[in-house]
């Protein structure tokens, strides 16, 4: 038999194994994408088998217990109870599966540079696992080029060809926290294959729980798109940003601006202004695009700008902050602040680059005397680059009397910010969360 005819057939296995559901799934990886992933795959009836180095999520994965927003805790439950999703720390399970999706994080250097470290171990864990007819797919956002450059000369050491001994492809996740209208099922999925044969069998795997996949050509262009969709988020954040740091010398209100654009039909998307940006993708995912560039010598001008402005917003909510208190005749160094929210954004838990934390760590710097709440995080490990830690407070009114300034920096739709701001004697607003308390509003200070 020809090695194209051999591929062929192998191909053809793995996608009727695949439609069938008799296809074993390994997901590396069970946080914010890789559990909301597996999940949906075992739900369908795939056998899925998690890896995860940690063991605490590991152990908790097999118990049932959810810790992850966006999966339903009945939904985790049944599946482990039916004994289609286990978890487990070590790779040896990986001989078992015949598609492999990879969810690890890619963060950034200290010198803001890719960290592809996470990938690169984990494709040392799989070479001596890879076997005929395995289907390796990469989720974790990257730069164009990882698939081929990086991930296929690593997997390509275990001696098997691509395209005809293993498929690979690469589909960028596209998990929104906290987003009740679109889950992991019907949010569009973008997907590349090395080779036709890869695309093929990629498409065919998640069809089986994503309602609308999107082929394109290669993995290159599907990484693109990835670091573009958060790209144009950041840049057009920044601009929003920018023209909040202009309302503030001019002495207008920008939410009033920005509400009055959103009322044409046509030709502009509304994006709000706020303490910076968070999240694991909109900080991140245009330092990849911009070291990338770089390699081509050619600079994303525009690109490093926003990033620059996005952050300045952050030391903008500090000189507000210092400004309001001021004007009450304190200083912030020995200020009682109180930050309520601390969540990258509202109706999480996610703290993931959140602003909020940039904030915090500012005004400890001034010296204030801070506390937080937030109702879902009660405490505030020490991440990196911050070396501190908090535990929350409860929030009450004789707190909210006692501080000097309470900061809204996540606006949680459970807070009552009309009591907020009548027990408080400044609020500092970053969100616009106090937008239709009708009392006491000159407490109010929005940024």
């Amino acid at each position: 038999m020809s090695s194209e005819k051999q591929a062929t057939g192998i191909a053809s296995q793995l996608t009727e194994r695949i439609r069938t559901k008799t296809a074993v799934v390994a997901v590396i990886g069970l946080g914010y994408v890789g559990l909301p992933l597996a999940v949906e795959k075992a739900k369908v009836g795939f056998r899925v088998l998690g890896v995860d180095q940690n063991p605490e999520r590991a152990a908790m994965a097999n118990r049932g217990e959810n810790y992850i927003g966006d999966v339903k805790d009945d939904e985790l439950k049944d599946i482990v109870d039916k004994g289609l999703l286990t978890a487990s720390t070590s790779f040896d399970c990986l001989k078992e599966a015949d598609v492999i999706v990879i969810c690890v994080p890619t963060p950034l250097t200290a010198n803001m540079d890719p960290d592809i470290s996470y990938i690169e171990n984990v494709c040392g864990e799989i070479v001596p696992r890879l076997r005929q007819g395995h289907l390796v797919t990469l989720e974790s956002t990257t730069y164009p080029g990882t698939t081929e450059e990086v991930i296929l000369p690593l997997l390509e050491e275990s001696g098997l060809k691509v395209g005809e001994g293993f498929f690979l492809s690469f589909s960028p996740e596209r998990v929104d926290p906290g987003n009740k209208r679109y889950t992991t099922k019907n949010t569009s999925k973008v997907v590349g294959g090395v080779t036709p044969a890869c695309l093929d069998v990629a498409k065919t795997f998640y069809e089986q729980t994503i309602l609308n996949v999107v082929p394109v050509s290669s993995p290159s262009i599907a990484e693109m798109t990835k670091v573009f969709e958060n790209t144009y988020r950041a840049v057009n954040i920044a601009l929003i940003n920018e023209i909040m740091l202009l309302c503030d010398r001019m002495g207008l209100d920008v939410w009033e601006v920005v509400d009055a654009a959103g009322t044409k039909p046509f030709g502009i998307q509304t994006f709000y202004p706020g303490p910076g940006v968070g999240g694991h993708c909109i900080p991140i995912d245009p330092f990849y695009l911009t070291w990338r560039a770089r390699q081509f010598d050619f600079h994303t001008r525009f690109i490093e700008l926003a990033g620059e402005v996005n952050i300045q917003a952050t030391y903008h909510v500090i000189d507000v902050i210092s400004r309001a208190l001021n004007k009450a005749g304190k200083c912030i160094n020995g200020a009682k602040i109180l930050v309520l929210g601390v969540a990258y954004k509202k109706d999480i838990s996610d703290v993931r680059e959140s602003p909020a934390l940039k904030v915090i760590d500012l005004l400890k710097k001034e010296h204030a005397d801070l506390s937080f709440h937030d109702p879902y995080v009660s405490e505030l490990k020490a991440v990196e680059p911050y070396d501190w830690t908090m535990d929350g407070v409860e929030l009450t009114a004789e707190r909210l009397q006692e501080a000097d300034c309470v900061v809204i920096a996540t606006d949680h739709s459970s807070f009552d910010y009309e009591w907020v701001v009548d027990n408080s004697k400044l609020v500092v607003d970053t969100r616009n969360a106090t937008k239709n308390v009708k009392n006491n509003r000159e407490k109010i200070v929005k940024i």
